[in-house]
């Protein structure tokens, strides 16, 4: 008899159980209750509130709470430098944390069936002349732009862009330094020896 007793409460609290937890898990999948006023219907509100909830990523300044900051044109000279180098192609991809750049396929007006598709492969962020990776690819069509033939084509312009994104990286480098400079007339240098260099 108390063999039974103990069963049915056995069973009793074993039912209890199991119904808690399916109440908690229907509780858990039930959709939150949202407002129309909690998104804003312009899409660039919507991505600022995004972003300021942790929710996405912004290319031009990140999140401080999360400390992530991606400053692209501000503190990557070099990065800076190859997309203005680039500004008069459309880009297919940047990618600022894998270090690349692709651009879509580029041809002038008088030569539609040659085309041009450039990528920048970053090595380091230093400005030097091993810095960069760079890749042209040539595409000819026929005359009714069906059969194309694609072929690397590294000649003389490859070093020509990488000159010209090194000298405007050297060129934004030192624009951002004499910012900091003016912003910071001191730098600290040795306790003993006082400031290193005091504004002019």
């Amino acid at each position: 008899m108390h063999k039974i007793i103990a069963l049915k409460k056995s069973i009793l609290i074993l039912l209890s159980i199991l119904i808690l937890l399916t109440q908690t898990a229907c509780n858990a999948l039930k959709p939150k209750k949202v407002s129309a006023k909690d998104f804003p219907p312009d899409p660039r509100k919507r991505v600022e509130k995004n972003i300021n909830e942790g929710r996405g990523f912004r290319l031009m300044g990140g999140n401080s709470q999360t400390g992530t900051n991606y400053e692209f044109a501000s503190a990557n000279p070099l990065w800076r430098a190859t997309l203005d180098t680039l500004d008069f192609m459309p880009l297919a991809s940047a990618n600022y944390s894998g270090g690349i750049v692709i651009t879509d396929w580029y041809s002038e007006n008088n030569s539609p069936n040659e085309s041009v598709k450039i990528s920048v492969r970053f090595l380091t962020n230093e400005i030097r002349s091993d810095a960069l990776d760079i890749n042209v690819y040539l595409k000819k069509c026929s005359d009714n732009l069906t059969n194309c033939s694609i072929s690397k084509n590294n000649n003389d312009l490859v070093a020509d862009l990488n000159l010209s994104i090194l000298k405007k990286a050297t060129k934004y480098k030192k624009e951002i330094i004499d910012k900091n400079i003016k912003e910071n007339p001191y730098i600290i240098g040795d306790p003993k020896q006082g400031d290193s260099r005091k504004k002019n």
